[in-house]
């Protein structure tokens, strides 16, 4: 039964799962419901909501508008930028994004708007292809793309007249954990990372969960997908994985049942979801077998906070990620008793606090 479980996970990719310049405009309220942006890139116009329609309530103490900026492949992200009411000069920010699967109106808004309330500009993005932002086919993930949206947040941060190149954070939570560090490993501007309940995607997507998937698993997961491919192709349509399942089964092992709280209730669930709703692409885990997004996680040398709890399934990519990293500027804050998905939205679990003492500690 277990193998069961492995198996549809993985073909599911895992289902765990988001200016300045002239294409970066800043979206002012206004009396419309959703508001066309036209992009400069020649990526396709994006539809934006003009109401709060996040799965957390609106702070009295920040200022939120909705911004739009570009990556180097052209596509235009979608995010919405909290800032503390009455700030002046030049701030620390911070770019959040993830869960894989989620979008920036759930965990990733939770946590820009409450870091936000602690005194940083922050922006909670929708990754490429997900949510409010563009790029085409839809609902597709890549770890480079994905990577590069980290980087792209970065430009757009550091050309704003209200923040301070030089302290500039981001902050990854569950599979965009993994593309934060491949991030920081990258991006030399970035001067603190911070994962929450983080899923290195590529390893589990190739070895399945725990690394229990043999050669021959592999071999078969590969085969079907690229089958899946040619049907792709052929219909002109791309399949879905499937988001978290639902209804949920007896049998489903406890991380099944923890997403469905999550994603599938009240407490999370979103209309432009992709764990929500119909899920990824099946194709989409193919470029991460491939890929391993760590590689270079040994070559950070800014600072590195991870969380993640200490019963949380997914604990054992945050211990493997952090034995790779080097220096006396790398933490590992576990926290006791908490699952994976606690760190999405328990605002009593999440160590706010200590997220605050260690961006305020590296972003001086």
């Amino acid at each position: 039964m277990k193998k069961k479980w492995a198996a549809i996970a993985a073909l599911s990719l895992l289902l765990a799962f988001g200016g300045t310049t002239a294409f970066a405009a800043d979206i002012l309220a206004g009396q419309a419901s959703t508001i066309t942006v036209q992009t400069s890139k020649g990526d396709q116009p994006l539809k934006l909501t003009n109401e709060w329609d996040k799965v957390f309530p609106k702070s009295d103490l920040v200022d939120h508008q909705k911004v739009t900026f570009h990556n180097r492949y052209g596509i235009t992200l979608a995010a919405d930028m909290y800032t503390p009411k009455n700030a002046k000069g030049k701030l620390p920010a911070i770019a959040v994004a993830g869960p894989f699967g989620a979008v920036k109106e759930q965990s990733s808004g939770l946590y820009a708007q409450k870091l936000a309330e602690m005194g940083y500009l922050t922006i909670a993005f929708d990754p490429s292809f997900t949510g409010e932002s563009g790029g085409t086919t839809r609902d597709v993930a890549s770890p480079d793309i994905n990577t590069e949206d980290f980087s792209a947040a970065v430009d757009f941060l550091s050309t704003r007249d209200n923040v301070d190149p030089n302290r500039i954070g981001i902050l990854g939570i569950c599979g965009w954990g993994g593309m934060a560090l491949n991030a920081a490993a990258m991006d030399t501007r970035i001067k603190a990372t911070v994962t929450s309940t983080m899923y290195d995607m590529s390893r589990v997507t190739a070895n399945g969960y725990f690394d229990k998937m043999t050669p021959d698993d592999r071999y078969e997961m590969r085969k079907a997908l690229n089958e899946q491919r040619t049907e792709d192709y052929k219909n002109d349509t791309y399949a879905k994985a499937g988001g978290v399942v639902n209804p949920l089964p007896d049998d489903a092992p406890f991380f099944v049942k923890d997403y469905h709280a999550y994603y599938k209730t009240k407490r999370g669930y979103h209309p432009r979801s992709v764990n929500s709703n119909a899920g990824w692409n099946k194709t989409s885990a193919l470029s991460f077998m491939n890929m391993p997004l760590l590689s270079y996680a040994g070559k950070i040398r800014s600072a590195v906070l991870i969380v993640h709890g200490d019963k949380a399934h997914s604990y054992y990519f945050s211990q493997d990620a952090f034995k790779k990293l080097k220096g006396d500027n790398k933490k590992f804050l576990s926290i006791p008793g908490a699952v994976h998905t606690d760190l999405y939205d328990q605002m009593d679990i999440i160590p706010f606090k200590a997220i605050d003492e260690f961006f305020q500690e590296y972003l001086r």
